[in-house]
């Protein structure tokens, strides 16, 4: 094993799924999967003990499910990144893991490579989501009611910002990437990634998938094409 080594656990209820995981995953050079584990349940034991970079939740698991496993998970310290499997693209368990820290998702059908690169992705900190996805995915769960309260709070919360850290927050939430935002805004690569970690310091969020979220929920990308 060398240093760049993404330690992978995988949690599946289904042993047919995980055994296919494994065969998928096992081939990359640079993914060890540390273990197994088949229910929500024994996600805390198994992150303690076997400390992996990444983990593949299913979401609907007995006894304790993946949406559960991941807020517990995200909520405690140096936690690893979590990418949720799913059978459905818009699902409200799936934003609701999103809004829990998971780094993003991908469908249980999705091919070996890019599952393979959905996990390379979150190991560099990177999100599993596109802002059509995010878009899709809040405009299927978002009803008349709570919309506007939740408009209202995303926005109190964005409020906090200084004028640059909204403008990379936008960005963050259109999917651009560091170099992307720093060519967009006219700043380094290093300035970029010090206004993200402030942001999600300021707001006490996760990721930059939360950031997209919140951008969303505010309605500052109302007016970006799909």
């Amino acid at each position: 094993m060398t240093i760049s080594t993404i330690r992978l656990l995988l949690v599946d209820d289904d042993p047919l799924v995980r055994a296919g995981l494994t065969f998928m995953l096992g081939g990359a050079a640079d993914i060890e999967i540390v273990g197994e584990a088949a229910d929500g349940s024994q996600v805390p034991r198994a992150v303690e003990e076997l400390r992996p970079d990444v983990v593949l939740m299913d979401i609907r698991m007995p006894v304790v499910d993946g949406l559960t496993a991941t807020e517990k998970l995200r909520a405690g310290p140096d936690a690893p990144e979590v990418v949720v499997l799913t059978t459905f693209h818009a699902d409200e368990q799936v934003l609701r893991a999103l809004r829990a820290g998971a780094a993003g998702f991908v469908l249980k059908d999705t091919p070996p490579a890019e599952i393979v690169a959905a996990v390379r992705r979150v190991a560099a900190g990177d999100p599993v989501l596109s802002p059509a996805v995010t878009q899709q995915l809040i405009g299927h769960v978002a009803g008349a009611g709570g919309a506007q309260d939740r408009k209202a709070r995303a926005q109190q919360r964005i409020g906090q910002l200084a004028e640059r850290e909204r403008e990379v927050a936008v960005a963050v939430g259109r999917g651009c990437s560091n170099a992307e935002i720093a060519a967009e805004l006219y700043l380094s690569v290093p300035t970029v990634k010090t206004h993200v970690s402030r942001i999600l310091a300021k707001l006490a969020l996760n990721n930059r998938v939360q950031i997209a979220l919140l951008a969303h929920d505010a309605g500052l990308l109302d007016t970006v094409e799909e």
